[in-house]
């Protein structure tokens, strides 16, 4: 993990809504994370966070408006195959569907509580 002590993990939100990037972070930070949070929403701008944020977690969207979090998958496994890829959804943790493959979990934003363990754990 390339992070000196003491600074932010930085997180990369693939999310097409502002208000959840916003419950997301505010979660990771009351959960005790410092996290550096970024915003992509598009594939063009997915492409530009990748190559300036060198992000060290993506959380993605399930579904997102004229992309879709497979192809979000695709462009970020291209960029570093390792790169650990979180799905959240706003499906309710009981009709949760399976998870893609290739992704590191798929938690509901229903339970954005149990995001900074999740964290905790790939970021080990």
């Amino acid at each position: 993990m390339n992070r000196a002590p003491g600074q932010p993990y930085r997180v990369l939100l693939i999310e097409d809504s502002r208000d959840d990037a916003e419950l997301i972070a505010f979660a990771l930070a009351d959960g005790g994370l410092q996290a550096d949070c970024q915003r992509a929403w598009s594939a063009d701008t997915l492409r530009e966070a990748l190559r300036d944020a060198a992000p060290q977690l993506v959380l993605s969207d399930l579904n997102l408006p004229g992309f879709c979090a497979e192809e979000a998958l695709q462009m970020v496994r291209a960029h570093d195959p390792r790169l650990p890829f979180v799905l959240l959804t706003g499906t309710p943790a009981i009709a949760l569907p399976e998870p893609l493959p290739g992704t590191d979990g798929l938690l509901s934003k229903d339970d954005l509580q149990q995001l900074p363990d999740l964290v905790r754990q790939l970021l080990r």
